[in-house]
C-alpha cells in the first residue's frame, strides 16, 4: 500500500508528537493540569476507607466519602458522599451533604442537605435545600451576607 504525500506528512507529525509526549511527560501532565484548574474539573477527593485528621485548606472542590476528624475550609464546594463524615467545621462556598456532618457548616451560597444526608450541629447559609428524610438537628441561620459569619474554630 503506497501512502500519499499528505497522509506520510500527519503519520510523521503524530509519530513525533507522540514521541515527544513520552518524554516531556511532566509538561503535558502539567498542561493537563492546567486546562481541568480553568474548566473547574479540578477536585480533591477523600476516598472510603481513608481517614484525615487535622485542618484542611482547598483552593478548589472537596469530596468526602471517608471520615474527616477536623476542619476543612474550601473556596469551592464540598460534596459529603454517602459514605462521607466529617466530625468539625466546614467553611465553603457551597455544599451538598449525602452523608454525616458533625459540626458548625458555613456556606456563603448554598448548602443542599439530600434524603441521605444528616447534620447535627449549626448551619449558617444564604440558600439552604433540604430533601424529604433529611435530617437536621441543631441551628439554622439563613440569609444575608454570611461572609464574617462562624469561623471553622
Amino acid at each position: 500500500m503506497r501512502m500519499s504525500k499528505k497522509s506520510c506528512k500527519f503519520a510523521r507529525n503524530f509519530v513525533c508528537k507522540q514521541m515527544s509526549t513520552m518524554f516531556n511527560r511532566k509538561k503535558t501532565e502539567n498542561i493537563m493540569a492546567n486546562d481541568r484548574q480553568q474548566s473547574g474539573m479540578m477536585f480533591n477527593a477523600l476516598t472510603a476507607g481513608s481517614k484525615i485528621v487535622g485542618t484542611i485548606t482547598a483552593d478548589s472542590d472537596y469530596r468526602i466519602d471517608g471520615l474527616i476528624e477536623g476542619d476543612l475550609s474550601c473556596t469551592g464546594k464540598v460534596v459529603i458522599g454517602e459514605a462521607g463524615r466529617v466530625k468539625g467545621n466546614i467553611m465553603c462556598q457551597n455544599a451538598e451533604i449525602l452523608g454525616i456532618m458533625d459540626g458548625k457548616i458555613t456556606c456563603s451560597n448554598q448548602l443542599s442537605l439530600r434524603s441521605s444526608g444528616k447534620i447535627t450541629g449549626d448551619v449558617i447559609t444564604k440558600t439552604l435545600i433540604v430533601e424529604p428524610g433529611a435530617l437536621l438537628n441543631g441551628t439554622c441561620s439563613m440569609g444575608g451576607n454570611t461572609a464574617g459569619k462562624g469561623d471553622a474554630k
